[in-house]
């Protein structure tokens, strides 16, 4: 018998590939009537030295991806087959925050995230969220292709 997810966690980056993502998330999830749970993480190195408001961040960060996600988003939370859909937005350190405080309090089956298609050298410096997801998380992880 096939594997059965009962909660997926689909990571949304705002790159190009963050659409395919949450088709990908809202179909499993519809498959196998498994809670779903969007979340994004807004890095916080580039504001740390600011002083912003990282609550106001998330909440502003939350609200443009409600709106540039909305028809999928009522898609999922229209599906029987969903029983809940929702959406995190945290601020922070991108692995650490994803994985302390979004994936790892889930405790999800399997994890759902795109390829940005760094170039080589960016890869290097900034490394790659979905490597990361795949060497440190205990369950399965679905990389999307970018097309």
């Amino acid at each position: 018998m096939a594997q059965r997810y009962t909660r997926i966690f689909a990571a949304l980056d705002g790159a190009s590939t963050q659409k395919a993502v949450a088709e990908r998330a809202i179909a499993l999830a519809a498959d196998n009537h498994a809670e779903l749970v969007f979340g994004h993480v807004i890095d916080s190195v580039p504001y740390e030295a600011s002083g912003v408001d990282f609550e106001a961040l998330c909440v502003e960060g939350e609200k443009r991806i409600g709106e540039e996600l909305a028809d999928l988003f009522v898609e999922a939370r229209g599906n029987k087959n969903i029983p809940s859909v929702e959406l995190a937005v945290r601020a922070g350190r991108i692995t650490d925050t994803l994985a302390k405080q979004l994936v790892e309090p889930l405790d999800p089956d399997l994890v759902i995230c795109g390829e940005r298609g760094l170039s080589n050298i960016k890869y290097v410096f900034v490394g790659s969220v979905s490597t990361f997801l795949i060497r440190n998380m205990r369950c399965d992880v679905l990389v999307v292709k970018q097309d």
